[in-house]
């Protein structure tokens, strides 16, 4: 079995193919933010270099977020349209989930930090179990100060990986139990979406492509935009 990872949550477009033998190849690139243009070749260039024709894919695993509205829009968008055109099954893996998973080895909770702009976090806690980590949270956005609370509130030592956290690490480093992983760990890996999707395709947790949605925790940029341009003034219908 086969399975082809798309993710676009972040600022990095990544893709993966991998199977029984683990992943097979990887393409992950994270400057200039063009997701579109970027994902359909960089999946054909790695089903070149893996020598895997695309009839050949069982199933195609999704980062669904959180994460940054466009980019989230494009990887689902491409993930449902490539399952319907070779009629297989999708499997959803949500970014915070990926960023811990390859920090599984570590006995401190890990704490997953997507930058979510406009000065708030996607965050989730997580923790070492045998095989991989489990969820202890469920994932949330709001600001550092609310992160720093919650990390302090666990009394544990936590290490902190993702983009989120490496922005805000003046913010959590101020709290002496954690420690900030490395940049290679800023982003979500279309790797461990593909090990954590073909685990989840080997106990048949498909669901069919028009299934298939993202997760956004709060509204697009855009609509936040339009809500505060349309919002009357503070005085607005006050009589003089």
């Amino acid at each position: 079995m086969l399975v082809l990872g798309i993710d676009t949550a972040t600022a990095q477009v990544g893709c993966a193919i991998g199977g029984h033998e683990g992943v097979l190849a990887s393409f992950h690139v994270s400057r200039g933010r063009r997701h579109a243009e970027t994902l359909v070749p960089a999946v054909e260039f790695l089903c070149r270099q893996a020598q895997v024709e695309l009839d050949e894919i069982s199933a195609v695993a999704a980062d669904v977020g959180p994460g940054l509205f466009t980019g989230l829009r494009v990887g689902v968008v491409t993930a449902k349209a490539m399952a319907m055109a070779l009629r297989v099954p999708v499997i959803g893996v949500s970014s915070l989930d990926l960023l811990a998973f390859p920090v599984r080895w570590t006995h401190r909770r890990i704490v997953s930090v997507v930058d979510a702009r406009r000065g708030e976090v996607f965050y989730g806690f997580y923790r070492q179990v045998p095989g991989g980590v489990q969820r202890l949270s469920e994932h949330r956005v709001g600001d550092p100060e609310e992160l720093c609370s919650e990390v302090l509130a666990t009394g544990d030592e936590c290490l902190a990986v993702g983009d989120g956290a490496l922005r805000y690490a003046e913010q959590l480093q101020e709290l002496t139990r954690v420690e900030i992983g490395e940049a290679g760990l800023a982003y979500p890996s279309a790797g461990s979406l593909v090990q954590l999707a073909r685990a989840q395709a080997l106990r048949e947790e498909f669901i069919n492509p028009w299934e298939l949605t993202p997760v956004y925790l709060r509204k697009a940029d855009a609509e936040i935009n339009w809500l505060v341009r349309d919002r009357p003034p503070p005085d607005a219908g006050l009589g003089a």
